[in-house]
């Protein structure tokens, strides 16, 4: 068990056996130790559609109540939906998902009374996880009583059919890809609500891990295919949580995250936007203050306090993936948009599909007219943890190893080592290794002024990843271990 980028993440059976036990103790003796809850607080509780998420959701629920607080849970909603109704509620909450990663994997989001947890909570959680003195076995006993999951959904539904005019999306078709995402069919009634007429598309009864920032080619095989078959506007999906937008134009082509991360900022008018340091290099032209963070919602979380405490009122977070966050109240056409300190999927959806009929243009050309540098990323999976961290001091360590490794991409002009190893090669591309902090993957970035240039990177990264590993850590890389 360990906590990555967002949430505390391992495999389900680990979490089954004791993890979430464990760590669901460990949070409400936290909340009540700060003083952030105190005893008989309600907390509520959701979950993904994963085969484990209902047995580990069951055993947080039993711990809590062991713990002292009066659990409510909201079934199977989108995290941004549970984080929004409990923040209302001025409740901490709990969401068992494992997002985008594989489906033998699980995790669980923690999020006190004011949003998402910080890395100092992270911290205090672990350390309480660490001294876990386990006296009862924890089995799942069945779920609470959900009286509060409509309500739930309901809330949410209010705070998204508010955004656009009456009828915006009325003349287009829009395909939702649904496959297992909690977040399916709420895209599709809020999407019907504006107008639009939607093709529900692969609901799958099977869990699929769809990586928002790295989208297979499968999957963009069957986006295509599915535009072509229904003449789709657009099409629009989630990753398990509904956390992370999916948006693929005309084409089935999918946008890139930090685009529509930077059309839902510009729709919010936004003062300043905070994202982290993989987001397209491009945004510092479009004229709002950028200020880079490391990866995962808790360094954009702290970067938007910070902007908050320097007198910013319009505060926007996003990161590559495409998830918008919200630090500040946001008024749109009269409609107040409360503060959403985590990630939300529907912001950025259905600003992008607005722009289709606001500006009667194809979701390809309006993305063009960004004129960002093309982007593109890839993981390369079952790439051990301790083999990334190792590539990655081993390319700090010095310009040679880190010249050695790149030999094949071109000379490096700059390096950033923010998050990982980001290099700006002599020709203006930019190539960037890091690990993931969810699973044991190794991600690889790159920017280039063509999609052929883009691509052609891309390939170079992920090959010189896979002869890292095939070398057993680089003991041949550079001649210097």
């Amino acid at each position: 068990m360990k906590f990555g980028t967002s949430g505390l993440r391992g495999l389900s059976v680990d979490l089954v056996a004791g993890g979430a036990s464990i760590y669901a103790n460990a949070f409400g003796r936290y909340l009540i130790e700060s003083g952030k809850a105190k005893l008989g607080d309600p907390i509520f509780v959701g979950r993904d559609f994963r085969d484990s998420s209902p047995a580990i959701a069951a055993i947080c629920v039993e711990v809590l109540k062991d713990v002292g607080f009066e659990v409510c849970d909201c079934g199977t909603a989108p995290t941004p939906a549970l984080a929004h109704y409990s923040m209302r509620k001025s409740a901490a909450s709990l969401m068992v998902t494992g997002s985008h990663i594989p489906a033998d994997r699980n995790g669980i989001k923690f999020y006190n009374p004011d949003g998402e947890i910080a890395k100092p909570d992270e911290a205090a959680i672990t350390a309480l996880a660490a001294n876990a003195r386990t006296t009862k076995a924890y089995v799942d006993q069945g779920l609470a009583n959900q009286d509060h999951a409509g309500k739930c959904l309901d809330l949410f539904y209010q705070r998204n059919i508010g955004l656009l005019p009456v009828g915006a999306l009325s003349g287009l078709k829009i395909g939702v890809y649904q496959h297992s995402t909690v977040a399916g069919d709420f895209i599709a009634e809020v999407l019907a609500y504006y107008g639009a007429r939607v093709v529900p598309l692969g609901r799958s009864a099977t869990f699929i891990a769809v990586d928002t920032e790295a989208v297979s080619n499968e999957t963009i095989a069957l986006l295509a295919d599915w535009t072509k078959l229904y003449g789709l506007d657009a099409i629009v999906s989630a990753d398990g949580d509904g956390d992370r937008p999916l948006v693929a134009d005309e084409r089935g082509i999918p946008l890139r995250g930090d685009l529509l991360g930077v059309m839902a900022a510009q729709f919010l008018c936004a003062d300043v936007v905070v994202t982290p340091v993989t987001s397209n290099s491009g945004i510092e032209a479009l004229g709002v203050p950028v200020r880079r963070t490391r990866v995962g919602s808790p360094f954009v979380i702290a970067g938007m306090k910070e902007a908050l405490a320097a007198g910013k009122e319009r505060v926007v977070g996003f990161e590559a993936n495409g998830g918008l966050l919200t630090a500040s109240a946001c008024s749109v056409r009269g409609h107040l948009i409360d503060p959403l300190p985590t990630r939300d999927c529907m912001l950025p959806i259905l600003v992008a599909v607005s722009l289709i009929a606001s500006r009667n243009e194809p979701l390809s050309t309006i993305a063009r007219s960004y004129n960002l540098p093309i982007t593109a990323s890839d993981r390369l999976e079952n790439f051990p943890t301790a083999d990334g961290i190792r590539l990655i001091d081993h390319l700090r360590a010095s310009e040679a190893n880190l010249a050695f490794f790149l030999k094949d991409a071109g000379d490096v002009a700059s390096r950033n080592d923010v998050d990982g190893v980001r290099v700006a090669l002599v020709d203006k591309r930019i190539i960037h290794f890091r690990a993931s902090g969810n699973a044991p993957e190794m991600r690889c970035y790159v920017e280039a002024a063509t999609e052929t240039a883009a691509m052609t990177l891309l390939g170079i990264g992920l090959d010189r990843l896979r002869h890292w590993v095939s070398a057993k850590g680089g003991a041949s890389e550079g001649g210097d271990r």
